[in-house]
């Protein structure tokens, strides 16, 4: 018999039956923990976490049968130094690739056809054309080339821009450039999309350098983690109105009403949604099942984390 902890009911009842075997305990992360009978959490020994609930790591003490946990999310950077030694982390790689290369392309073409002037001329009454940028014939670079990566390619692609592909190291058979050649790339870049998780390596990556090797106009977009791209020195860059931004994340996050960021020019900001769509929770729910099942079976869960023991099973 194995326990296992989800957040969301009555999977069975649109995916099928639950293997034999399992028994399945409900918690969404919202409802306080305590109403939890202790006696159930002794006995859990997956746990597919609630997703965008920042705090659910707090029913970990609770938990000391725990040997994997499911994250729904892709970036787990934070959750995996809070993990008790010898518990498998499997991520939700995947999951977001579609909503995130969506909204990513949105910021895209909000920001190169002006739609956040349009919106408020058309609040203000104005009626003031004129011609604007294109997202066609730009050369864009995707800087963190992974899934989320290879999704926006697709969609850039299909409106006639020029992707460039930039990842932790070259892949020259896959046409991947590695990080340490942004010198040499950026200045011929429209857009640079920064899609890097948050890591001793990747924070603040995205700095005064990179920025000032861009060329006047370029377009920065961040659908990553905030720490990777440089908030004072993109200020530096967008106050002067040199440089343009499409920022679904930031630093600091929340983004505070006062920060000087949500009125710099050029700046559209949106509070890190790109991966919350009506596309989400139908690919989660597919995932929780498979991994159930495989966990039922005794057979290796999909997406182990790097570094994180494969699994306990």
């Amino acid at each position: 018999m194995t326990d296992i902890l989800i957040p969301w009911p009555e999977l069975d009842l649109r995916h099928g039956p639950w293997p034999d075997g399992v028994r399945v305990h409900l918690w969404d992360g919202i409802a306080p923990p305590e109403h939890l009978p202790q006696e159930t959490l002794d006995l859990v020994d997956l746990w597919v976490m609630p997703y965008a609930v920042s705090d659910a790591h707090r029913l970990l003490p609770r938990l000391p049968g725990l040997r994997a946990v499911q994250s729904l999310s892709a970036g787990v950077d934070k959750l995996q130094p809070l993990l008790p030694p010898g518990v498998a982390l499997h991520n939700g790689r995947g999951l977001h690739d579609a909503s995130a290369a969506e909204h990513a392309l949105g910021l895209i073409l909000a920001a190169q056809r002006e739609l956040p002037r349009w919106a408020a001329d058309q609040t203000a009454g104005r009626w003031q054309p004129h011609f604007t940028r294109s997202l066609a014939d730009s050369r864009v670079a995707l800087i963190g080339y992974g899934s989320i990566g290879t999704a926006l390619e697709r969609r850039l692609l299909a409106c006639e821009a020029e992707v460039v592909r930039v990842a932790r190291t070259a892949r020259p058979d896959q046409h991947v450039h590695a990080v340490g050649e942004l010198p040499e790339l950026l200045p011929d870049v429209d857009i640079a999309v920064l899609i890097l998780p948050e890591s001793p390596a990747t924070t603040g990556l995205f700095g005064a350098r990179e920025l000032a090797a861009l060329p006047d106009g370029a377009l920065v977009v961040n659908i990553g983690r905030g720490r990777t791209l440089h908030t004072d020195a993109l200020l530096a860059e967008a106050g002067t109105g040199r440089l343009r931004a499409a920022l679904d994340v930031t630093d600091p996050e929340p983004l505070p009403a006062d920060h000087p960021l949500r009125h710099a020019p050029g700046v559209l900001i949106t509070p890190h949604v790109a991966g919350g769509s009506a596309a989400f929770r139908p690919r989660a729910e597919r995932l929780i099942v498979e991994q159930v099942r495989r966990w039922a079976a005794g057979e290796p869960l999909l997406h182990p984390v790097p570094c994180a023991p494969e699994s306990a099973r």
